[in-house]
């Protein structure tokens, strides 16, 4: 690619409105360029970087393999509507009809389409296993798209599915992606973890995430140290360390705390640790009013919450559904309570605390599990500093990350809803068992920037660039430095080294700027050498640059 006279450009301020390190250098570098709020053109360069990716994993795809096939964006809604996910996906999933008045969406995920493509094949176990995947454009309606690739409302993922006779052959399914997609993290250089995850509305036996570690990642990863225990946060189990209770149990007494309305507020009124105080989240679940009362220092696990009560929607309540029962905001407490309460486990655990009284301005101490009322309990809550590994019983640690790819063990949800069935060696109907993978190729982009950058732009690894180097004319009328340059682009190109040219008319301290900014791996400067057949040879990573000859520059490239 020669620069000169090409669609080729970059930015020299930052990007106002993008929130990620990634967003920011792949706009600014001209990688993508955003339309709307979670739209982004994918630009030359960016799409060279791209199908790199996409490359890598296709390769590992096909060894594990699987057959790649292409679906329609473009779906008939009763595919959604037979599995029963229309009402899950909510307002994420964008709608329309056709002019016949047909409902239609635009494809969030595509598990329905590929158990009806699998019904044309599978009437006997002898059909079976086999692994299907694709690379496809996904819409889903974020409601607020951020991090530039990270958090967008159209993007390609790469999504396989697996069919399988049973559970044992499912678990050799998902063995294989499983591999696959380590082999593909790996090749890319990514630092990642592998985290147990929610199944969330995907469903299912098992859901686990490839999560890139990263600053400006969405997800919390859990982790230990001491053992090889990794999860995601929303289904982290809490595991406190134990604390000696206290011998002596004293009576619920009410106190008066004017204007004091959140439990931070109380604690330090009333001068007792935020520990020893239990604190209420009213929400509106599915439509009910259900409070929610954890330990003072502890924040409510919203993808537990709807586990443990089998719901599919959790918000705040509003104040008509509060007036529907006596609690006081700002003053709620788990005693003679005329709503649905739920409480963590570990209020049953506390001794002589606080909280509130359903009176304006007033809240109790002392209070103990046998003075309050409650419908359920379980762990509704997030692990913190100080809760224990479920495995090994260390203390736990806690990172950023960026989910870059999911595999799910589906089992039979999906083919008992879409009637996928198949007839076993004794001619009797079985449900086919699924298996379901994905990796976002704009994400995976995004998160490989979020670890290679400096101050100067992006830093690609080798095999991800959108090309290995990039050569400089320090003068444009200087027709040996101009002779020499070309050479060296038209021979390494010969050899299979992809190469970049930056022939404008422009001075050397913005090339010198544009290629650390676009991050490609080699850096050549044909300047005053050239006619003593020399060149400035310099890796992206390196401080200094080096001269050296041209025969030199080839033997290099061309390990």
């Amino acid at each position: 690619m020669k620069l000169k006279n090409q669609y080729f450009f970059t930015l020299r301020e930052d990007v106002r409105d993008e929130d990620s390190a990634s967003g920011n250098l792949l706009v600014k570098a001209g990688y993508i360029k955003k339309t709307s709020a979670g739209v982004y053109m994918m630009l030359p360069l960016g799409l060279r970087v791209q199908n790199k990716v996409e490359e890598i994993i296709r390769k590992n795809m096909n060894e594990s393999g699987a057959l790649e096939v292409k679906m329609p964006s473009l779906i008939a809604a009763e595919y959604y509507e037979d599995s029963g996910r229309m009402k899950g996906f909510g307002p994420s999933i964008f709608k329309l009809k056709d002019r016949t008045n047909k409902d239609m969406v635009l494809g969030p995920t595509h598990e329905e389409l590929f158990a009806y493509a699998a019904k044309s094949m599978i009437k006997s176990y002898k059909d079976m296993p086999f692994n299907l995947y694709q690379f496809q454009t996904k819409f889903r309606d974020e409601p607020r798209a951020r991090f530039g690739l990270i958090r967008v409302k159209e993007f390609v993922m790469k999504d396989a599915y697996s069919f399988d006779a049973d559970e044992k052959g499912l678990d050799v399914s998902y063995q294989k992606m499983f591999d696959a997609y380590k082999k593909s993290f790996d090749e890319m250089g990514i630092d990642y973890r592998i985290v147990k995850a929610d199944t969330g509305i995907m469903g299912g036996l098992l859901s686990e995430e490839f999560q890139a570690i990263a600053p400006t990642g969405e997800d919390v990863v859990v982790y230990c140290d001491d053992c090889d225990y990794s999860s995601n946060l929303e289904v982290s189990e809490v595991v406190r360390a134990a604390k000696p209770q206290t011998l002596e149990l004293r009576v619920k007494e009410l106190v008066e705390t004017p204007h004091q309305k959140t439990i931070e507020d109380v604690a330090k009124y009333l001068n007792i640790p935020l520990e020893k105080t239990v604190k209420a989240l009213i929400m509106n679940v599915d439509g009910e009013l259900v409070i929610f009362f954890v330990n003072g220092l502890r924040t409510l696990n919203e993808t537990k919450v709807l586990k443990l009560l089998k719901a599919q929607e959790i918000n705040f309540a509003d104040d008509e559904l509060i007036a529907s029962s006596n609690a006081v905001p700002g003053y709620c407490g788990p005693i003679d309570l005329n709503c649905k309460v739920v409480i963590d486990s570990e209020v049953l655990e506390m001794s002589n605390f606080c909280c509130g009284a359903n009176k304006e301005g007033y809240h109790y101490i002392n209070v103990n599990p046998s003075d309050i009322r409650y419908d359920v309990v379980g762990d509704i809550v997030n692990v913190m500093d100080g809760d224990l590994c479920p495995k090994c019983g260390k203390s736990l640690k806690f990172t950023k990350g960026i989910e870059v790819g999911n595999t799910f063990k589906l089992g039979t949800k999906y083919s008992k809803a879409m009637n996928l069935q198949y007839a076993d060696e004794n001619n009797q109907l079985q449900d086919v068992w699924m298996g379901s993978y994905g990796i976002g190729i704009g994400r995976t982009m995004a998160a490989i920037v979020e670890q290679n950058h400096d101050d100067k732009g992006i830093i690609w690894p080798e095999n991800i660039a959108p090309y290995k180097v990039i050569i400089l004319i320090m003068s444009t009328k200087d027709e040996t430095q101009c002779e020499v340059a070309n050479k060296i682009y038209d021979e390494l190109n010969a050899m299979g080294v992809e190469c970049m040219l930056d022939d404008r008319n422009e001075r050397p301290g913005v090339k010198f700027n544009d290629s650390e900014l676009l991050g490609i791996p080699y850096r050549v400067t044909v300047g005053r050498g050239a006619a003593n057949g020399e060149v400035e040879f310099k890796h992206r990573k390196d401080e200094k640059a080096e001269n050296i000859t041209i025969e030199e520059l080839y033997k290099r490239l061309t390990k």
